[in-house]
């Protein structure tokens, strides 16, 4: 083994190419009549051995100790390189050979000129004029409109001192080995053939690209030598020229790609490398890995955030590597003998020189006698509870898309996971599918706990507040719990508690027991603090006590959750943990013994309100159609910055937006507090008020690109309509309610905004999710010091301060940084 100090890419010169092949490579055919390969063809034992039992004729090592050798191929005449071929215009154009035989360059702003494409357009040494240079794609070039060949081509860089190579951008290397006399033959190591069932070899796309030089190569060469006529060589060496391009790059734009026989196109070198596909992306920076499992998940609301339920068949495939010991000796003969098929049991076992056996009932009895505590027995056991494991939901986006887990083995087919984690996976269950992964040492598993578990996640890096917190029914169900007037007898409120497996609390010695008292119970009692104050429910806790308010989504919820926040910088990561289990169990509860649906009733409105906001509606239509007679009378006056035409819309969209909020108060007044509707919206578990008012009150104004519907047909939105028409129904304005019922020309408006909203979802997604990739591979490279300062691979600072304020959010109350949370 030898360090490497650097790395050099560049352009390999034909010299150097001949000292790395081992030998020449020249024979189209690849195997011979008894199947072996052909002697200076392109699966020529020097190159490599792939198959078992045969040794490399270059350095004598078997099947995987051989690495494999490169071979050449020299060709009759010299071609350009694809991959080169804008550079090759450049160096024709910015160089020229003079009168005088003295090669010259366009020295000045060659930057800007080379940016811009200028060319040179007079020689700064005679003065003469420089003929131009196109690049007929992908690889022939003309000047002055007349073909120049490659071998004229590579005759005239070969001309260009290094200098100015250098300053054309060809430093460290020669610009005449762009047009290339060799080509390198891979190892077989890198293009290995395959054996087909019905035993015939399958040969790789670039074996199949190389056959196809050699043959044309030969051709060629036989051509030159019996003095065949111009036209007949031109022809092959276009030829050959297309077969080395394809073999580098087969996907250019104006030329046909190279297929296989299938018709199927031929993968070649630059396509085995670059994108999602290439050896980059597939290989090496996300690779296949062992001891990993991928299911459905399913929502379970009685496991633990830090937990989550595997599958008993899961279970049984994954294992972990224990050492045996005098301390679980007997536990390892019991996983033994239970053996693969039954759980908890073992898969395999390691003996002390390393090698792994499988437990069979063939040989578990040899097994059980030879093994020994200490000796460097090791067995591979199944899963069990407790075991820690990183669970992932793609696409991972940021750090908390990849969290550590206590396994909980379950039986059925889908792993679990409690719902108050499905925020920071961005999960849901409608058929997303997630990742377990197996840390297989101590350190590992010790790196996992410490760092991983969800309950270290509870707060957001980005904002410092929590991204874990309790959802949907938890939240309408403490909501109702923690109504002012709500009580339980003292029989009631034991039975939920010890329900939710809390038979150690203690409640008040009273016979009616409030909610809030019951939620009190799991408060500590140091923890005092005021929620909303300036809001009609201010939600107040004094020494562990809910005193005042309701509890929902701000003092519970993701992203807003202020008790959780306060737990978390007073009590830390475990007492959040234990806090969000016991209290969101006691509030599924309590919603499921109270009952819980919603019907077309709570959404009904009593006739008289219909009635208003029908008149409501009217009046705000006859407003708008007043703003449009003052704009046809030619009476508006424009908004600072507006057009006429942009005043009008704004006002006309000002007036329909009011009636809304207006409807939206009336049917807030009206709807029953008691509703399933009001008590989701109100509590912050799902939806809000305006959703409500959608399907109670009205619609409202559709729109398209922020702007009231306009387009359709000519001079007007649909057929139903006046050429010119601005009324308000004519525009997008819906005056119907869901519950009420859409007619046609509303329908159709509401699908033109319901469309666009979809697709900029869709296509969002896509572009955001490729420009996250851009940015966050640019930024891989940064690390924070223990200076606090920025720095990446090379040391450069790239921030003196990490995020200018030398504050983690993660450890900051949402950002800002306090002298008591310093000082712990």
């Amino acid at each position: 083994m030898k360090d490497i100090e650097s790395i050099d890419f560049g352009i390999m010169s034909a010299e150097k190419l001949q000292k790395l092949a081992v030998k020449e490579i020249d024979q189209a055919e690849v195997y011979d009549a008894d199947g072996y390969p052909v002697e200076d063809g392109v699966m020529d034992p020097a190159l490599g051995v792939i198959d078992p039992g045969m040794t490399c004729q270059t350095c004598g090592g078997k099947i995987r100790e051989c690495k494999g050798h490169f071979g050449l191929i020299t060709l009759s005449k010299p071609v350009a390189h694809v991959m080169y071929a804008k550079q090759i215009r450049n160096l024709l154009r910015f160089t020229h050979v003079n009168e005088n035989g003295n090669v010259t360059c366009l020295a000045k702003d060659l930057d800007k000129n080379l940016r811009k494409s200028n060319r040179m357009k007079e020689d700064p040494e005679t003065g003469e004029e420089v003929p131009e240079v196109d690049l007929d794609k992908p690889y022939s070039y003309k000047i002055d409109g007349e073909e120049i060949k490659p071998d004229e081509i590579r005759e005239r860089l070969s001309k260009i001192p290094d200098d100015i190579a250098a300053d054309l951008g060809m430093e460290g290397a020669r610009p005449e080995d762009l047009i290339l006399t060799h080509v390198p033959v891979p190892p077989v190591t890198m293009r290995p053939s395959i054996t087909l069932e019905t035993g015939e070899r399958s040969e790789d796309d670039i074996t199949h690209k190389m056959v196809d030089v050699i043959r044309i190569n030969k051709r060629l060469q036989n051509n030159i030598e019996i003095e065949a006529p111009d036209f007949i060589i031109d022809d092959l060496w276009e030829l050959l020229q297309y077969h080395v391009a394809t073999m580098f790059y087969n996907d250019m734009s104006s030329v046909p790609p190279a297929r296989h026989r299938s018709g199927r196109s031929l993968k070649s070198v630059m396509e085995r490398v670059q994108g999602k596909q290439g050896r980059f992306r597939q290989n090496l920076i996300g690779k296949r890995v062992n001891f990993s499992a991928r299911t459905v998940i399913s929502p379970d609301p009685n496991i633990g955030i830090n937990e989550v339920g595997v599958p008993f068949l899961v279970a049984k495939k994954l294992s972990i590597p224990e050492k045996v010991t005098e301390r679980n000796w007997e536990q390892v003969k019991e996983w033994m003998e239970n053996g693969p098929d039954t759980h908890p049991g073992a898969n395999y076992v390691y003996q002390p020189d390393g090698s792994r056996r499988r437990i069979t009932d063939e040989n578990l009895e040899d097994l059980l006698e030879a093994i020994e505590p200490g000796e460097g027995w090791k067995v591979e056991r199944h899963l069990k509870d407790g075991d820690t494991v990183l669970f992932n939901r793609q696409p991972s986006l940021h750090r908390m898309s990849i969290m550590a887990h206590e396994v909980k083995v379950l039986p059925h087919r889908t792993f679990r996971l409690n719902l108050n984690v499905c925020a920071p996976y961005n999960a849901d269950f409608d058929g997303d599918e997630m990742n377990l992964h197996v840390p297989q040492t101590e350190e590992a598993r010790a790196e996992a706990e410490e760092l991983m578990k969800v309950q270290e996640h509870i707060k957001s890096p980005k904002m410092g507040g929590p991204i874990v917190g309790m959802l949907q029914d938890y939240v309408s169900g403490l909501y109702l719990l923690t109504q002012p007037d709500r009580t339980l007898s003292r029989e009631k409120a034991f039975n939920l508690l010890a329900e939710a497996n809390e038979y150690e609390k203690e409640l008040p010695d009273q016979e009616e027991i409030s909610g809030r008292e019951i939620v009190s119970i799991f408060i500590p009692d140091d923890i005092s603090l005021t929620i909303n104050e300036d809001d009609d429910n201010t939600v107040i806790i004094e020494d562990g006590e809910l005193v005042e308010g309701v509890l929902d989504e701000d003092a519970l919820g993701d992203y807003g959750g202020e008790i959780i926040q306060q737990l978390s910088i007073e009590y830390g990561s475990d007492k959040v943990a234990e806090f969000l289990n016991r209290v969101s169990r006691v509030g599924a509860i309590f919603l499921t013994k109270r009952g819980f649906s919603i019907g077309l009733d709570d959404l009904e409105v009593p006739d008289e309100t219909t009635n208003k906001i029908r008149n409501l509606v009217e009046e705000t239509v006859e407003d708008t159609e007043e703003i449009i007679k003052e704009y046809e009378r030619g009476e508006m006056e424009s908004i600072t910055g507006k057009t006429i035409e942009e005043t009008r819309e704004i006002r006309v969209t000002k007036t329909l937006n009011e009636v809304f909020t207006d409807i939206g108060d009336l049917v807030r007044d009206e709807i029953d507090d008691d509703s399933s509707a009001y008590i989701m919206a109100d509590s912050g578990a799902r939806g809000s008020l305006q959703n409500v008012t959608t399907m109670a009150g009205l619609l409202g104004q559709n729109s398209v690109r922020d702007q009231r519907i306009n387009r359709g047909y000519k001079d007007r939105t649909t057929s139903h309509f006046k050429k010119g028409e601005l009324s308000p129904k004519s525009r997008g304005f819906v005056g119907s309610s869901i519950l009420g019922g859409l007619d046609e020309v509303e329908m159709f408006f509401h699908q033109m905004s319901q469309r666009k909203a979809l697709m900029d979802k869709s296509l969002r997604t896509k572009t955001s999710g490729y420009m996250y990739r851009r940015v966050s591979n640019s930024l891989q490279d940064l690390t924070v010091e223990e200076d606090q300062s920025v720095r990446n691979a090379q040391g450069d600072i790239v921030q003196f301060r990490a995020g200018e304020d030398g504050v983690d959010p993660q450890k900051s109350d949402r950002g800002l940084i306090s002298t008591d949370i310093e000082t712990r």
